[in-house]
C-alpha cells in the first residue's frame, strides 16, 4: 500500500440556495467552495484532481450562451485564488504537476486546466464523447465549456477507462467496482460514480497517516446528506445527469459511509472540507 500525502485547495465558490442540493432545504443562498486537491506520489511527484475556477472560466463565460452558467450559478473567485497562484505560494509551478485527474468535465472542476499546460490529463472518455457530441448551448445546459479545454487535450488525455482494473480494491468497495489503477501500482484508484454528469468518477488512496480516503467530487455535495441520506431535488439532478443512476450512487456511497466509518470521504463542495 502506497501512502501519499494531500491536501485541499479551495477555488473560488459559488451560490446557491441550499434547497438545490437538498430535497426540502430553505431557500437562503449558500456558499459551496470548489475545491481541488494536490496529491503528492512518491514516483510521479504532483498529482492533481480537478482544478475549480479561474479567470478562463470567466473569459469561457464572457457571451451568450455560455454566460448563463455564472448566471445561474454565480461563481466567485478572489484575486490569487486560482489554483496555480495557490500552488506557487507553495513552491509548485505548473511544470511540476505530473499529471490531473478530472472527475469530470463541469466548468468548476476544469476551469484551470489551462494553467497546467504539461501534465497529462486523466479522464472519462464517455464524458469527453459527450461533450464532443454538443453545440454551444447544448453543452452550457449540462454545465460544460468547450473553451476551457485546451487545444491539444486529445494528446495529452489518458483514458480512465483504458486503466487496468484494481486488484486491490478493499472489500467494501464490491457495490461500487471495478476500481481503475491509474498509475499501475495501486495508489490511486478512480471509482465510476454515476449519475451527476456523463463520465464522473472518484478517487480512492490511501493517505500518508495511513487514513483511506474517497474523494467522491460531485456524487454528494455535502457531508451531511452521507449521514441523513437526503438527496437534491429530482429536478437538479435530472437537469444535470441522471436522477435514478445518482441516487443509486448516493445509496451506495451512505451504505459504504456506515460499514467503513474509517474511510474519509470528501464531496468537492461540501464546507466541511474547506481548508
Amino acid at each position: 500500500m502506497t501512502a501519499l500525502e494531500w491536501r485541499a485547495y479551495e477555488v473560488g465558490h459559488c451560490l446557491h440556495p441550499e434547497c438545490s442540493v437538498r430535497k426540502g432545504g430553505r431557500w437562503r443562498m449558500t456558499r459551496f467552495p470548489a475545491l481541488a486537491f494536490l496529491i503528492r506520489h512518491p514516483q510521479r511527484g504532483a498529482v492533481l484532481f480537478d482544478t475549480g475556477y479561474s479567470e478562463h472560466f470567466f473569459s469561457a463565460t464572457e457571451h451568450m450562451p455560455e454566460r448563463l452558467y455564472r448566471t445561474v450559478t454565480p461563481p466567485r473567485l478572489k484575486d490569487n485564488e486560482s489554483l496555480l497562484s495557490q500552488l506557487q505560494r507553495d513552491g509548485i509551478d505548473a511544470n511540476d504537476i505530473d499529471a490531473i485527474v478530472l472527475s469530470h468535465l463541469h466548468g468548476d472542476h476544469v476551469g484551470g486546466l489551462r494553467d497546467f499546460p504539461f501534465s497529462s490529463i486523466f479522464c472519462a472518455r464517455e464524458g469527453w464523447q459527450d461533450l464532443q457530441r454538443r453545440g454551444r448551448l447544448a453543452a452550457v445546459r449540462k454545465g460544460l465549456l468547450h473553451d476551457l479545454l485546451p487545444s491539444d487535450f486529445p494528446k495529452r488525455v489518458r483514458w480512465i477507462e483504458d486503466a487496468p482494473r484494481a486488484a486491490m480494491l478493499p472489500d467494501a468497495f464490491a457495490e461500487l467496482a471495478p476500481g481503475y489503477d491509474l498509475f499501475g501500482d495501486g495508489s490511486l484508484t478512480a471509482i465510476e460514480l454515476p449519475g451527476h454528469a456523463t463520465g464522473h468518477f472518484g478517487l480512492f488512496f490511501h493517505s500518508s497517516d495511513h487514513e483511506p480516503v474517497l474523494l467522491v467530487a460531485d456524487a454528494v455535495w455535502s457531508s451531511r446528506t452521507l449521514r441523513d441520506g437526503v438527496p437534491p431535488p429530482a429536478m437538479v439532478t435530472s437537469w444535470l445527469g441522471d436522477t435514478d443512476a445518482y441516487r443509486t450512487t448516493l445509496e451506495r456511497l451512505a451504505r459504504l459511509h456506515r460499514a467503513w466509518p474509517q474511510l474519509r470521504m470528501v464531496p468537492s463542495h461540501c464546507a466541511e472540507h474547506r481548508p
